[in-house]
């Protein structure tokens, strides 16, 4: 797994321009990025980094990288960051197992393009594949977001767990709170996306539709580039 990670900085880094703004996701891909990134910003590359948690803000100070703030006059070039699964064809996406699904969302937005680093795993013939998708909301709503999510028809059945952290509920950066929900196999992630986003209390999902503008991923010892089917 560690060189699979190596492979994946090695490649992403190649492609961050000098003088440039970046997002940088959240999770242990990325970790293996900032480490590439920051050898490469101590031999003099020029960058500066929008972070999508607390954690890789800490990171990414600790190994010497710029950070900067979201600026609407000025796009990110691009941002990195993992993802949970990765769809077959269309590149469509679950994140957030990490916990940071909310500032991944506008990070994204706020990006020229999205690359995605996953190992071979990840990549799966229908979202839901794996199994879980986070749902991020508000605690004051937790119970009724609850509720809503079990009663949703259409979608297979949908089992909402609050995830917890030393014996109490997850917090998300925004101070939320997030369910990781059994899932089956989805012919709809753009139309769950939209049901779930209409409960009064839902804050996000991890279901990023048509975000990803490429998908790096490394099994074998090398690694292969994907793209959407019918896209750019």
């Amino acid at each position: 797994m560690a060189d699979e990670l190596s492979l994946l900085a090695a490649n992403a880094v190649q492609r961050v321009a000098d003088g440039s703004r970046i997002g940088l996701g959240t999770g242990h891909t990325v970790d293996a990025f900032l480490e590439s990134l920051a050898r490469r910003v101590a031999q003099g590359l020029r960058v500066r980094g929008v972070p999508t948690s607390e954690a890789t803000a800490r990171r990414a100070r600790a190994l010497g990288i710029p950070l900067d703030t979201l600026d609407p006059a000025e796009p990110l070039e691009l941002t990195i960051d993992g993802a949970d699964e990765v769809e077959r064809g269309t590149l469509n996406l679950i994140k957030g197992w990490g916990g940071a699904l909310v500032r991944e969302r506008v990070v994204a937005a706020a990006s020229r393009r999205q690359i995605i680093l996953v190992t071979g795993e990840k990549v799966v013939d229908r979202l839901g594949d794996r199994g879980k998708l986070p749902v991020e909301v508000i605690p004051f709503a937790a119970p009724f977001c609850r509720r809503r999510i079990e009663q949703l028809a259409g979608f297979g059945r949908l089992r909402p767990v609050l995830r917890e952290e030393n014996g109490q509920p997850f917090t998300s950066d925004n101070g939320n709170w997030i369910f990781d929900c059994g899932i089956e196999r989805q012919s709809d992630p753009a139309g769950l996306a939209r049901a779930l986003c209409a409960i009064p209390g839902v804050v996000d999902t991890g279901l990023f539709i048509g975000t990803a503008s490429a998908v790096l991923v490394a099994e074998a010892g090398s690694v292969r580039e994907l793209h959407r089917a019918n896209g750019p």
